[in-house]
This record gives C-alpha cells, sequence and structure tokens, in this order.
C-alpha cells in the first residue's frame, strides 16, 4: 500500500496533512477541505482493495449508511469520491482518543462513567437501528471520547442496511473479541447482537478485561458460543450488583434473551445509576434489571420447577433433628466450660480512610474481615473511603464485619448558562452551582469587553458537582499594533497591514521629495494598538507637483522672472546679443517652452535680448561710435 503524500490535493479538493492512523480496510489522513477551509478525517481505501468489488462496496456501503445517521453521538461523513485508483470518504475529524486507550490505560473505570459511556454509545446503537442500520462491529476502537467525555461511534465499515447481505452464509464479520454468538455461527444478525458486542464494552470498561480471551480469533469465537463470562462481582467486587445484572444480562447466548433494545438497555444502566447513587448493598435481589421475558421457552411454556427431593425417613426426622440439638447443647457447654479458649483470635483494623473502596476492600479481606459499605454525598472523590466502624488500630475478631462509610461523589448539576453576562455575575452564578471556575480571556468581535461569551462544558451539560469548568471572557476586539510602512511600495504596504487584519485606505498626494508609488505618511502611526480589522489610511506619493510653463516671450526679463517664479519655477537667465535696440532685455526666447507641465521647482530657462551700440559695425565694415 502507497501512502497518499502529506500535502496531496485528493479529488481537487482535500488536502493531506496528515496520516492519522491505519486499519484493515483504509488509511485514515486528517486533511483540509480547500474548499470549506474545515478539518476533515479522509478515509482512503487501500489500493489493493479497489479492485476488488466486495471491499469496494463495503466501503461505498459505510459511507451511505453513515451519511444517513445524523446524530451527536455518531461521526457524521460528509463526502466520498474517487482518487489515483482508490476510493475515499470525507467525515468529522475529531479531537480525543479512542475509547479503547483509555480502557488500556484506565481501566477499570468509575461505574458512573461507564454508565455514562454506555448511554451514549446506546444512543448512537438505538439511533442506527431505528434507521435500520445494523452496526456489526461495535468495539471500543471504534469509539472516540474527547477531553470532555462525550463519545462518538465511527467505523460502519461492515455495517447492513435493511434486509441486504453482503456476505455468503458462514462468514464472520467483526472482530472476534466483541463478536456475537450468532455472528460466531455466521447466523443473520439484528439489534441484539450490536447491544451484546455493546456489553462485552461495559464488561471490559468494568473489569478492566475481555470476558472471553484465547490464543487465537477462532478459539475467542468458540466460548462466545459455549462458556459463560466469570462474573463481574468476581472480578470487581465493589461492582454494584445491579450494574453487573444489566451487563450481563446483555451477554446471553440467547439472542432472545439478551435486551432487545438499545432503548430498554439504556432503561437499565439508568435504573442501576439511581441504585449506585442511592447505595444499594451487594446482595440486593436485581431481578428488576434483567431484560422482561427471559424466562420463556421456544413453544411458548415456562420452564417447570426443579424436582423435588422426596423426603426420606417418614416420621423419623423429627427424632433426628432432637438428637442433633442435643449433641449442640453438649458441645456449648464444653465450649462454655473451657472459658473461651477458642474464642475467634482477635485481629487490629487496617486503616484504609481515604483509599479507593476496591483497594480497602482487598486490605481489609487480607487482613480477616468482611466489609459492608454505607454510601454518602461528598465533595471527595467517587468511591474514596471516607470512615470506616470499627475505628483504624482498634482491634476485631477475624472474620467480623467492618462497615465503611464510602463517598458517592458530590452528585451532578447542570452548567448555567452565563453567556453574555458581566463576568462577576458569570463567576457568581457558576459558583453558585456548586462549581469550581477557570477563567481564561478572549478577544471577541462580537462580545463586550468583560462579558462571558461561554463555558466549557457548554452550558445545560450535566457535570460532577465540584467540577472545574473553564469560563471564556471577552477582551473585545482583538488589538493589533499597526506596523511601519512609510517608505515602502504601495503593494508592499497593503500587503503588510492585511497579514495583520487591517483594512487599508489609500489617499495619494503629490510629492517632491519621494517617488511616485511610494507611502509618504499612515494614519494611526505606526507602533499604536488597534481593533483588529481598522481602518489604516496610507498616503502615497504621485512623484512632483506638475504645473504648467507660463509664456514669458516678449515680456521685459523682470516680469518674466516674476512670472515664472510665481508658477512656482525656477528661472535660468542667458543673455542673447541683437541689434534692435528695442529687444535690449525682452525675453526673445524659453526652454522648455510654454503650454507644456513640468515638475515643480523645474528649471526654465529665458534668453533675454543684450544691445551694445558700441560693437555696432558699419556697413563697410568700421565700427560706428
Amino acid at each position: 500500500m502507497t501512502e497518499v503524500a502529506d500535502n496531496t490535493i485528493v479529488d481537487g479538493r482535500y488536502r493531506i496533512v496528515r496520516r492519522i492512523g491505519s486499519g484493515g480496510m483504509a488509511d485514515v489522513y486528517c486533511a483540509e477541505d480547500v474548499h470549506l477551509g474545515r478539518e476533515v478525517a479522509l478515509k482512503v481505501l487501500h489500493r489493493r482493495f479497489a479492485q476488488d468489488q466486495e471491499f469496494v462496496e463495503r466501503f461505498r456501503r459505510e459511507a451511505s449508511s453513515a451519511a444517513g445517521l445524523q446524530h451527536p453521538n455518531v461521526v457524521g461523513v460528509f463526502d466520498r469520491g474517487e482518487h489515483d485508483g482508490t476510493y475515499y470518504i470525507a467525515m468529522e475529524h475529531l479531537a480525543g482518543h479512542s475509547l479503547k486507550d483509555i480502557v488500556s490505560a484506565q481501566a477499570p473505570l468509575p461505574q458512573e462513567l461507564v454508565i455514562d459511556l454506555g448511554l451514549q454509545i446506546l444512543a448512537a446503537a438505538g439511533f442506527a437501528h431505528r434507521h435500520h442500520v445494523i452496526h456489526r462491529d461495535f468495539k471500543p476502537h471504534n469509539v472516540i471520547v474527547d477531553d470532555e467525555w462525550h463519545a462518538k461511534v465511527t467505523d460502519f465499515g461492515i455495517a447492513r442496511a435493511g434486509a441486504s447481505e453482503m456476505t455468503e452464509t458462514g462468514s464472520i464479520m467483526g472482530t472476534a473479541q466483541y463478536l456475537s454468538p450468532e455472528q460466531a455461527q455466521g447466523h443473520a444478525v439484528g439489534a441484539p447482537a450490536d447491544l451484546y458486542s455493546i456489553g462485552v464494552m461495559l464488561y471490559e470498561m468494568l473489569c478492566g478485561r475481555l470476558p472471553f480471551e484465547g490464543d487465537s480469533a477462532v478459539s475467542v469465537a468458540l466460548k462466545h458460543l459455549s462458556e459463560p463470562p466469570a462474573p463481574i462481582s468476581r472480578l470487581r467486587p465493589d461492582v454494584n450488583p445491579a450494574l453487573e445484572s444489566v451487563v450481563m444480562a446483555a451477554l446471553a447466548k440467547d439472542p432472545a434473551n439478551r435486551w432487545q433494545t438499545a432503548e430498554d438497555f439504556a432503561e437499565g444502566l439508568r435504573a442501576a445509576r439511581a441504585h449506585i447513587e442511592a447505595g444499594t448493598p451487594v446482595g440486593t435481589d436485581t431481578a428488576e434489571f434483567a431484560p422482561v421475558g427471559v424466562p420463556v421457552l421456544a413453544n411458548g411454556d415456562r420452564p417447570p420447577e426443579p424436582p423435588r427431593r422426596e423426603e426420606d425417613g417418614g416420621r423419623r426426622w423429627p427424632w433426628f433433628t432432637i438428637g442433633l440439638l442435643a449433641v449442640a447443647l453438649l458441645a456449648l457447654l464444653a465450649f462454655l466450660a473451657i472459658d473461651g479458649l477458642l474464642a475467634p483470635e482477635k485481629r487490629e483494623v487496617p486503616n484504609v480512610v481515604g483509599k479507593q473502596l476496591i483497594q480497602a476492600r482487598q486490605q481489609l479481606e487480607q487482613a480477616g474481615f468482611e466489609v459492608d459499605t454505607e454510601r454518602v454525598r461528598s465533595r471527595v472523590e467517587f468511591d474514596q473511603v471516607l470512615d470506616q466502624d470499627p475505628n483504624p488500630g482498634e482491634e476485631a475478631e477475624e472474620g467480623s464485619t467492618i462497615t465503611l462509610e464510602v463517598s458517592r461523589g458530590p452528585g451532578n448539576v447542570l452548567v448555567p448558562t452565563v453567556a453574555g453576562r458581566p463576568r462577576e455575575q458569570a463567576l457568581s452564578e457558576l459558583e453558585k452551582a456548586g462549581l469550581k471556575v477557570s477563567v481564561e480571556e478572549r478577544p471577541s468581535d462580537d462580545v463586550r469587553d468583560g462579558y462571558a461569551i461561554r463555558t466549557t462544558p457548554e452550558a445545560g451539560r450535566s457535570v460532577v458537582k465540584g467540577s472545574r469548568i473553564t469560563l471564556f471572557v471577552s477582551t473585545g476586539p482583538e488589538q493589533v499594533a499597526v506596523p511601519d510602512v512609510t517608505g515602502l511600495s504601495r503593494q508592499s504596504a497593503e500587503d503588510s497591514l492585511q497579514a495583520e487584519g487591517l483594512k487599508v485606505v489609500v489617499e495619494e498626494e503629490a510629492s517632491a521629495d519621494a517617488p511616485a508609488g511610494e507611502v509618504i505618511s499612515q494614519d494611526p502611526a505606526a507602533g499604536t494598538d488597534v481593533d483588529a480589522g481598522s481602518r489604516v489610511t496610507i498616503t502615497v506619493s504621485t512623484g512632483p507637483e506638475q504645473v504648467d510653463v507660463p509664456d514669458v516671450v516678449g515680456l521685459p526679463a523682470a516680469e518674466a522672472r516674476r512670472a515664472l517664479r510665481d508658477a512656482g519655477l525656477k528661472v535660468e537667465e542667458r543673455a542673447s546679443n541683437v541689434t534692435d535696440a528695442n529687444q535690449d532685455g525682452v525675453v526673445l526666447d524659453q526652454s522648455p517652452d510654454s503650454g507644456g507641465e513640468v515638475d515643480d521647482g523645474s528649471s526654465v530657462v529665458i534668453f533675454v535680448g543684450s544691445f551694445d551700440a558700441d560693437t555696432l559695425e558699419s556697413p563697410d565694415g568700421t565700427a560706428t561710435p
């Protein structure tokens, strides 16, 4: 596979910025849509598959399926096309991490976070199912989570729309670790198959491991068919039984025994969350969290009651019981007689206050104690131990129960709407809602200086009380320093000012000191701070001013000099001998001639008649007095 090089323009529209990653079918690039000026993710089919009509059809179907799913939890698809012998899809570019990366780095995740992510994934699944699209490959690799824990589902590469089937009977599509049993058998699949895969994802988020692992995809698929998953509580003892029941119900082998819709699955998660917030103790009956109608057989009958064991021995059992009680009484007397010799050993209770519940439980159980929990609202981190009974350092009998008071978190609040309010009022409203606030100042052309622009997370978002949010406050329009453009050519000056986001107004003025086209002044002056988009006026030289050359031929020299100087011209005077006394002191000629235009301050040469009677000659060649 030859990668698409950076800066390549795909299909005349998408400029490749960098390669993001690669999958089994395609490479994904970050690209710039040069028509709309936005970032997109460009998914380019591997060229080796471009000749395979099945792969091309799957790729085309991904675009068609996803393009019809406009939902906040589904990655948007904008465009598709061909490039250099292969095919591409242009889709929404998301900043964030795959859920798989998050699970690998942080699992097991807090139960309430798992529920929140699960609800978002199920919202995407339910929307797709209502539009008759089965994803068929739900896995954490295909879920992108941003820094605010918003989740979006991507990669409908093997989605099936309507009743069409793109694979032959018996083929397996999807990733083995998240495969439903019916997919592993090559059967037709529906919504319950997607819900099974989502159940596997929730199991992995809660436990930090998959329900089934093996040396090969085939061995994992066989386990999905035949082995029950280990109970979540065995791997994570602090899990709420209600949540465990909801997730395990999604992993039923028989599709009829699972949640039948994403909406039902989501309702189960919400009910489990309510029990977690209420502090439902371990051991609570969780039948209410199982999918409705599970214990009904295929023929419509209910399963038979388990067979009862026949009583053995008829009426002999009362005498047998009396004998046992007598033996127990004798044992008790013997126990009392030895005055507590066999009393349970007492041990010092470890200090687990301040630890996370899962760590505290492990430490107490290793010390030989049982653990019970009581949930209370608290500003401290969810699942942190606040208090314990008996107190740390006291002695308690081995096997006795230590009761832990555990934080259920501060609860959730909605981020108030503060956009457009003065800074201090916005801060007051956010802090009154129980939120911590960091303020960042940003320039804005639309919001006045000192007023709130927006918050992150955005207004109306449900967040944990005590969370820190960012309030963006306007500093007014962005300020820029006016660059010095005097002495530059007009074009260079305009380019420099526009690069700073300023508008340019041009005025022209004659100048004897600057050549035409050079900037001779600017307003505002260089270095002045102004709003971005402000106007800057530059004055451009048109060169020296042009003046008309007056006609001074025939005028006395003094009058000619005065006329030329009044016109802004300099005068150079040259004598020209004449024989006619009437021409003495009169301008005989001028250069340049009258009627033309010259630069202001230019010189005009006048030729003035000079009569000298002593130099006149007589007709015979002799001088006359």
